[in-house]
């Protein structure tokens, strides 16, 4: 699979909560950088986020690549259901940071956290 090939992926295994699949993308050493979460490892991050969710919808606005840099660029809009049935809408701009094997080696998340943040704690 291309750069590309596998954001779409990414995108839709995200929103279906497809932790094995998710973890497949990324590289034996990939890290997630989210507001929310910290830096973890990207099996560690997933699992954390899948059990604190209920539902995604996730629709794609764009993939933005440097092929120079061997970074890619997702944005899109996120609706995330959480596991107390309440519901927060955000854009989402990934930076994702492949291998020379097209693994994700990091991928850095960046939105506004600050009704994320509020809903979050209260889990």
């Amino acid at each position: 699979m291309n750069k590309k090939e596998i954001a779409k992926e990414y995108i839709n295994h995200l929103e279906n909560g497809n932790i094995k699949q998710l973890s497949a993308l990324f590289n034996q050493g990939g890290m997630v950088d989210s507001p929310l979460y910290g830096i973890k490892k990207a099996d560690e991050f997933y699992l954390e986020l899948n059990n604190d969710t209920t539902n995604s919808e996730l629709s794609l606005l764009g993939i933005f690549e440097d092929s120079d840099l061997n970074n890619l660029a997702l944005y899109f809009t996120y609706k995330w259901t959480l596991k107390n049935n309440q519901i927060v809408e955000f854009d989402v701009v990934d930076i994702i940071e492949f291998d020379n094997q097209n693994k994700i080696s990091k991928l850095k998340i960046i939105y506004d956290t600050v009704v994320a943040r509020k809903l979050v704690e209260q889990l």
